[in-house]
């Protein structure tokens, strides 16, 4: 008779040595038998020291064999069972599989990074053509930022996504991520509307260095020396690229430098204010992107205005056609999904595992934008690149 059952025995109250005996009396040999406080255990893990003198009560998780027979009492003990204390987490032997769960997470992360990935490649792709045929950088970065927040309104609308929960203090604390995340992605617009998209994300794989520098003279935080050997490589590998790029352009160049220094400052700023915050990674981007929308939109109309984009807009017409259109549609969509992505992901990884699948993003965008657009080369400028890109995987790894 098998039977699978839970109970809970306390030595210091339940005790079985006024068991009955049902059988006829001439079985002396079980009349004999003394049944302990705790009922017989037999556990599979060899050498375990099982102390029957603690107080903690014990939980039985399986009974076998229970047999008052003669046959049963010669061959095998009477109870069969195993058993765990009542503060373990799971029982001393466990015979039943589990799924692979870490192999699920895995699985989990790679997904998230080549979506961010490809989601990005897109964005890179058609947010240079909008610019070569549109170059009003203030205005598309105003656009990709309102597409998203429209897009998550009708979520939160439809119920599609949950709304976030917020406060006064929440808005409060946000503020200056919003304001540093709208010069960063300001900044790099302009920059990627001045020099190509490749040479942009080389100068802006050189933003750990930025980090770097501005927690140490800033906030007085020191690094280990490999954090900073870790720079040499960084820095000279953007100075090569960039003295060797052979459609340099200044403009572009401090424009990447300038959003290095922003998206430091947004990181600062996001890891002081939104600790303990109960607001999904998603929630979080979204309400950054109407704050920062909401910040960019007088400052685009002041610097560029509605009479300057009228007029962009309508010889972007004549020249591209209707699919224009669906560009700016389409770069100010995947921006969005990007780095709603990339927040998301921040949810189920780490810091440092971001850090590398930011290090391949930007290998890939680098990649993927020479293909496209063509971009001339000097074999000298890919190496500053590669060696820029190695010194901020190295750095990723340095800070661990």
């Amino acid at each position: 008779m098998n039977n699978a059952m839970i109970s809970s025995l306390n030595q210091s109250k339940l005790s079985f040595t006024s068991f009955s005996n049902p059988l006829p009396r001439k079985h002396s040999s079980f009349n004999a038998l003394k049944f302990s406080p705790l009922p017989i255990i037999q556990n599979s893990q060899k050498g375990l020291n099982f102390d029957t003198t603690s107080q903690k009560p014990l939980h039985i998780s399986s009974i076998g064999s229970f047999s008052f027979s003669r046959k049963t009492q010669q061959e095998k003990p009477v109870t069969v069972c195993n058993a765990y204390e009542a503060d373990r987490s799971r029982p001393l032997d466990i015979n039943v599989e589990l799924p692979d769960e870490q192999a699920a997470q895995k699985i989990k992360i790679g997904m998230y990074f080549a979506t961010w990935w490809a989601l990005n490649v897109v964005f890179n792709i058609y947010n240079k053509k909008v610019l070569n045929a549109f170059p009003y950088p203030w205005l598309t970065s105003t656009l990709s930022l309102a597409c998203g927040s429209l897009m998550m309104l009708i979520s939160w609308a439809t119920r599609i996504a949950d709304a976030p929960k917020t406060d006064f203090e929440f808005w409060k604390t946000l503020f200056p991520v919003a304001v540093a995340h709208t010069i960063g992605h300001v900044a790099a617009t302009v920059s990627m509307s001045k020099v190509a998209v490749s040479f942009t994300h080389i100068i802006k794989s050189g933003e750990p260095a930025f980090s770097v520098l501005v927690s140490k003279f800033l906030l007085g935080d020191t690094f280990p020396l490999p954090v900073y050997l870790s720079l040499l490589p960084i820095i000279g590998g953007c100075a090569l690229s960039a003295v060797t790029e052979l459609n340099f352009n200044m403009t572009g160049f401090m424009g990447a430098m300038i959003s290095n220094l922003a998206f430091v400052f947004r990181n600062i700023f996001s890891k002081k204010g939104m600790s303990g915050k109960s607001v999904s990674g998603m929630n979080y981007y979204a309400c950054l992107s109407m704050l920062s929308l909401l910040i960019l939109t007088p400052f685009a109309v002041a610097v560029e205005g509605p009479q300057m984009w009228a007029a962009g807009w309508q010889n972007a017409l004549a020249q591209i056609g209707p699919n224009f259109v669906w560009w700016v549609a389409a770069q100010s969509i995947f921006y969005h999904l990007y780095n709603q992505v990339s927040y998301m992901s921040l949810d189920q990884i780490s810091p440092l595992t971001f850090s590398i699948g930011n290090t391949m993003k930007r290998i890939s965008v680098i990649v993927s934008s020479i293909i496209i657009f063509h971009t001339p080369v000097q074999p000298v400028n890919a190496l500053g690149a590669a060696i820029a890109i190695l010194g901020t995987f190295l750095y990723s790894q340095a800070k661990q």
